[in-house]
């Protein structure tokens, strides 16, 4: 029996991409679409949340 492949939808066009060592921008299809979401990341289109600040604490480390 041959290992199944794996395919895997590209984050950023939605095109099946193969997962595996042969395809080098794995979970992307291509290059340009991984350069497309690094610049995305760069311009801060994509955020991670957190939690608010809080002023107190803030002003404390600040004045060490």
């Amino acid at each position: 029996m041959s290992p199944r492949r794996r395919l895997v939808r590209c984050p950023q066009c939605g095109r099946q991409s193969e997962w595996s060592e042969a395809n080098p921008y794995r979970p992307f299809c291509s290059a340009r679409c991984k350069q497309i979401d690094l610049g995305a990341w760069a311009s801060e289109q994509y955020r991670v949340p957190s939690s608010p600040r809080d002023t107190a604490e803030e002003s404390n480390t600040s004045a060490s």
